[in-house]
């Protein structure tokens, strides 16, 4: 195994997150405090809370809260679902568990850093790009033709962090028999599943349409609670899922108790929840439309199909790693430029920054952007 390189986004948030004053690149919906997750909570989970002893927890995750989770599938049982600590545990146990030296894995791009550099730390990895000029559609013919015959892991992300892009459900089942008709396991990141701004092209899970094929989720993104760290892996593949367990023994072992018990509630009021997000994604889109309109000169803007951040592009001759290091600086805006997204496996579009518009009340924000590039005109 490679060395892994920093991850440039946690290294520029570490820098911005929580100094910048206006964190206009969130990719989490709107979060919930403590009190407001709880009323949502039914009787006995309310119990289950306020009994709560902080003991050791099962390594698969809460049965409850697994069987929770499981209810969100078509095809699934709750032993096919296996908790982490997050989306991030479950991505890199997953490829450890699927690759090997002699493997070849395909990745999507663009894509969150770790879905690409993880794979790379343990074989040779192709990359398939969406189409920047096409509105980052999926060529499944190129797709077909990285592919090799010790290709083990397609991955996949959709709705796509960080464009917003969806596929066709036929396209994604078609991805699913592909990876079916040669051994492959399709691993698919579906963190933002829930948040399309059209609900009738919600995809299928990759769990429900292949035995092989991983599902990764989270609390953190669509149903906004970060802080629970919680996240899962449901495949109907029993040797993956042990394979999985034995290597989070090396991890964290277990998932903390408190987050198990509250990441159920949330899965249990995963529709309420999505439903507030996805209002709070619809009544902002006007604002960001008004802010690009506005600013039509330096901007090429496209609302997301799925999920709750945006990657427009740039048009401004200074450069977008410039634009942006210079609008946090001066006006406390904080986005993230294109070179977070760079790819060591396809071109990547050098214009574009990523843009959050899941949270409330971006007003303050969309200000104090605008007043910014009204002063430098």
């Amino acid at each position: 195994m490679t060395r892994l390189p920093d991850f440039r986004l946690e290294t520029y948030f570490s820098r911005w997150e929580f100094t910048a004053r206006h964190h206009l690149t969130a990719s989490d919906a709107q979060t919930m405090t403590m009190s407001e997750l709880l009323a949502l909570a039914d009787p006995g989970d309310l119990h289950a809370w306020e009994t709560l002893s902080f003991g050791y927890t099962e390594t698969f995750g809460d049965p409850a809260l697994r069987q929770a989770i499981a209810e969100t599938y078509a095809h699934v049982d709750a032993d096919d679902v296996i908790c982490f600590t997050g989306a991030q545990e479950a991505l890199y146990l997953a490829m450890h568990v699927l690759l090997g030296p002699a493997d070849h894995a395909v990745v999507v791009t663009p894509n969150y850093q770790s879905a690409e550099t993880v794979p790379l730390s343990l074989c040779e990895v192709s990359g398939v790009a969406l189409n920047p000029d096409d509105d980052w559609a999926l060529d499944l013919e190129r797709v077909v033709a990285a592919l090799r015959p010790n290709t083990r892991v397609l991955s996949v992300n959709f709705p796509n962090n960080p464009t917003g892009t969806l596929v066709d459900a036929a396209d994604f089942a078609r991805l699913a028999q592909l990876c079916d008709e040669r051994g492959i396991h399709l691993f698919s990141d579906e963190v933002y599943r829930g948040l399309e701004l059209d609900p009738s092209r919600t995809l299928a899970q990759a769990a429900e349409l292949s035995e092989r094929a991983l599902s990764l989720n989270v609390t953190s993104k669509s149903l906004g609670l970060p802080g629970l760290r919680l996240g899962w892996i449901a495949c109907r593949d029993k040797e993956v899922r042990s394979r999985l367990e034995r290597a989070k023994h090396y991890t964290t072992i277990c998932n903390a108790a408190p987050s198990e018990v509250l990441a159920r509630i949330a899965v249990k009021a995963r529709d309420r929840i999505l439903e507030r997000n996805r209002a709070v994604i619809a009544a902002n889109l006007p604002a960001f439309d008004a802010f690009f309109a506005e600013f039509g000169e330096l901007f090429e803007w496209r609302a997301p199909e799925g999920g709750c951040v945006a990657y427009p592009r740039y048009l401004g001759t200074d450069g977008v790693e410039r634009f942006c290091a210079e609008l946090v600086e001066q006006a406390g805006v904080l986005l993230l430029p294109a070179s977070i997204y760079r790819s060591e496996l396809t071109p990547t579009p050098g214009d574009r920054f990523r843009i959050g518009v899941g949270r409330r009340d971006p007003g303050p924000a969309l200000d104090a952007f605008a007043a910014w590039l009204r002063g430098r005109r």
